[in-house]
């Protein structure tokens, strides 16, 4: 009687990421035994994860440079690294100085605050069309379709004149970040992003929720919610992204210098600031949003991936 050896983990998933290699692979086992072509994808390899380390890292690199360095230097010599030495202390200058730390507050103001409300909008408007499906809600689905092919610039003096009388209120939103929050939460792709994530979820449990006497809230807060971690996260990075960068808006609508955000703030200090404070200054703008991605990597990628593979 032949006795069977069993076969290691390691050796099984060694065995099985090869596998699964080959199938991704455009070059076949075969070909891959010969040198030259070891060689050449190789070398290919390499010369593209050069280059899209160039690509993504090099403009990053040269302003983390550029945030050390004197403004002589950044001038005279970009390319050289410190001829004048590290200049660390460019760092709390531009802080103090052409109040990087102010411009940095607002703009955390006018993330969260577009994050809280476009979060609002999106998974009750998605709620309301995917869950809800009332007699209108096809209408309102392609209503909310159709204005993605709206550019933004066409609405643009539409939605300032708006701003600067807001109908039945009465009031006036400019050189407050309600300017910036309330606009901003109205986005159409958001609301049609959670409303396909919602159409994926099992109405069977939605359907025994009423059964057992749980009303329009209760399922919205107690169900959907819970169910919609992925999506949420998709949702508040898109959202946190798009408001942290966003400059022509909150330039028309924060006239004011103690409420603009970064993106502002280091554009009306351009003409006036050295140019290593300034290029510190970006830096700082930069490198947080960055940062914050790295630690939340992770969670966002998983978020992303289990929003796309809901199948209804």
């Amino acid at each position: 009687m032949t006795t069977l050896t069993p076969v290691p983990p390691r050796a099984r998933r060694s065995a099985t990421r090869a596998a699964d290699a080959e199938e991704r692979s455009n070059v076949s086992t075969l070909d891959r035994s010969r040198r030259s072509v070891r060689i050449t994808t190789r070398v290919l390899a390499v010369l593209l994860v050069v280059a899209l380390c160039v690509v993504a890292l090099g403009p990053l690199l040269w302003l983390f440079k550029a945030a050390l360095s004197t403004s002589q230097d950044v001038l005279r010599e970009p390319f050289a690294w410190w001829p004048s030495g590290i200049q660390w202390q460019n760092l709390p200058d531009a802080w103090s100085q052409i109040h990087v730390g102010q411009y940095l507050l607002n703009t955390v103001w006018v993330a969260a605050g577009c994050w809280f409300f476009g979060l609002l909008v999106a998974l009750t408007g998605g709620y309301g069309i995917a869950v809800l499906r009332p007699r209108y809600a096809r209408v309102v689905n392609g209503a909310v379709l159709a204005t993605l092919f709206i550019p933004g610039v066409v609405s643009l003096i539409s939605l300032y004149v708006t701003v600067l009388d807001v109908p039945l209120l009465g009031v006036n939103l400019v050189n407050t970040f309600w300017a910036v929050w309330l606009p901003s939460a109205a986005s159409a792709f958001n609301v049609l992003l959670v409303a396909r994530f919602f159409d994926g979820l099992p109405r069977d449990v939605f359907e025994a929720a009423r059964i057992d006497g749980a009303g329009v809230f209760r399922v919205f807060w107690s169900i959907v919610l819970p169910m919609s971690r992925p999506v949420i996260g998709v949702v508040s990075l898109l959202t946190i992204v798009a408001s942290w960068k966003e400059f022509l808006w909150p330039l028309l609508v924060l006239p004011s210098p103690d409420l603009q955000p970064l993106s502002v703030g280091l554009y009306r200090v351009s003409d006036t600031a050295p140019t290593n404070l300034l290029m510190a200054g970006m830096f700082i703008s930069v490198v947080i949003p960055v940062v914050l991605f790295l630690v939340f990597q992770r969670q966002f990628l998983r978020s992303a991936g289990q929003a796309g593979a809901v199948k209804g």
